[in-house]
């Protein structure tokens, strides 16, 4: 939400200044929307951030980057609301200081102090929350009534076009100079941390999520937005826990590598009790049995690639919600969410571990869903198991945010 609403105020307030050249980013971030322009002894300055707190005409501003800002609304200064979506001031409406509200995002033009920390308002453009709210409940409805996602099995940056498996069929998604393209973060799972991508970014293996027009057949899709990742799968043992840096050491079965991953306040950590562990490997035994050797129905090639925070519409689109598919493994989600949670304090050096991480930077990911109790699955399918049940994982963000546009 955040690169749309971004993108908006800033091509907004260079028209409301009347600036001859503005710079708006085509990504994610305006990080950190801090241009200047020097006039004689005078420094126009350009933030964008949250309203935290409004104190008579002095607003608290949260920028996207850097401390908190003090904004100060002068008599003169104007301040114009601009919905979500508009790309220009022909809709704006002029409204009051009293009308803006804590959380409203604001992109504010005016005369920096020496030190950075203040800001003389000359133009607010605003885009209120309560507006931001429902563009992103419309978005989760358009997510889901045209997304879909799934594995990449190929991509052609030349004709603009990847290939996904979704649920067992392939769909062509083709792109255009006008289709978003994002990137996860390497330490995050929440779309709105995803920056400006490619098709060259993408491997096979990725998930990849599209929303656009699909065809009759749905075996393409001409996409308006495409996020993508790699998110890799770890089914081991734990060496070591370090409280201290929240860090957990894993020995991979499937790599035989040892693995460092972190835990953040947003990981998920669950327990399986033993029936229900019993109950998993069962099923993959099973799975494993009616598939060649080594792989998983529905699961990524190489074993090691699971979905990552959905953006709207992922159930329905790509991983199929319901209790599962036919033969292979059970719906890993519908049964976490009747899991005891857990805590790093209850792992423990040997417990066996199945887990879902970021990509991670210089080595270290971080921890998206961890269980445990899992040996059952491990002894019944050593090599498939990480594949089978992670793939088809449905994961909204930890925080319970929806992950959405």
């Amino acid at each position: 939400m955040n690169a749309t609403a971004n993108q908006v105020l800033a091509i907004a307030l260079c028209a409301a200044s009347g600036a001859g050249l503005c710079l708006v980013p085509s990504g994610h971030a305006m990080a950190p929307v801090q241009q200047t322009q020097t006039t004689g002894t005078s420094t126009a300055s350009r933030r964008i951030g949250a309203v935290k707190a409004i104190n008579g005409t002095v607003i608290t501003l949260t920028p996207d980057s850097g401390p908190d800002l003090s904004v100060t609304v002068q008599a003169a200064t104007r301040i114009l609301r601009i919905a979500p979506g508009e790309k220009d001031l022909k809709s704006a409406t002029p409204i009051q200081l009293q009308d803006l509200q804590i959380g409203d995002r604001i992109l504010v033009a005016g005369k920096a102090s020496d030190d950075n920390l203040s800001l003389a308002a000359s133009t607010l453009v605003v885009m209120k929350h309560s507006d931001l709210e429902a563009r992103h409940q419309q978005d989760l409805q358009d997510w889901q009534k045209r997304g879909v996602d799934g594995l990449a099995t190929a991509v052609d940056p030349a004709a603009g076009t990847v290939t996904i498996s979704v649920r067992s069929k392939n769909v062509v998604v083709h792109t255009s100079n006008t289709t978003v393209i994002r990137r996860y973060a390497p330490d995050s799972v929440k779309f709105d941390d995803a920056k400006p991508g490619t098709l060259q970014q993408i491997h096979s293996g990725d998930q990849v999520r599209a929303r656009g027009d699909r065809s009759s057949d749905g075996s393409e899709l001409a996409a308006e937005e495409v996020v993508s990742g790699s998110f890799p799968g770890i089914a081991g043992t734990v060496n070591s826990v370090d409280a201290s840096s929240s860090t957990l050491s894993v020995h991979d079965l499937l790599s035989k590598k040892t693995v460092v991953i972190k835990i953040t306040p947003d990981s998920q950590l669950r327990h399986l009790p033993p029936e229900m562990a019993q109950m998993i490997a069962m099923r993959l035994k099973g799975a494993a049995a009616g598939a060649a050797p080594g792989t998983a129905s529905g699961s990524a090639t190489n074993g090691q690639t699971a979905s990552p925070a959905s953006p709207p519409g992922a159930a329905a689109a790509g991983n199929g919600g319901g209790s599962g598919r036919p033969g292979g493994a059970p719906d890993v989600q519908r049964l976490l969410s009747h899991a005891q949670a857990a805590a790093m304090t209850d792992l423990h050096k040997g417990d066996a571990v199945i887990i879902l991480s970021t990509e991670g930077t210089a080595g270290v990911g971080t921890v998206i869903t961890l269980v445990s109790g899992v040996e059952p699955i491990l002894q019944a399918a050593p090599s498939a198991s990480s594949a089978a049940l992670l793939t088809p994982w449905n994961m909204s963000a930890p925080s319970g945010d929806a992950g959405g546009p």
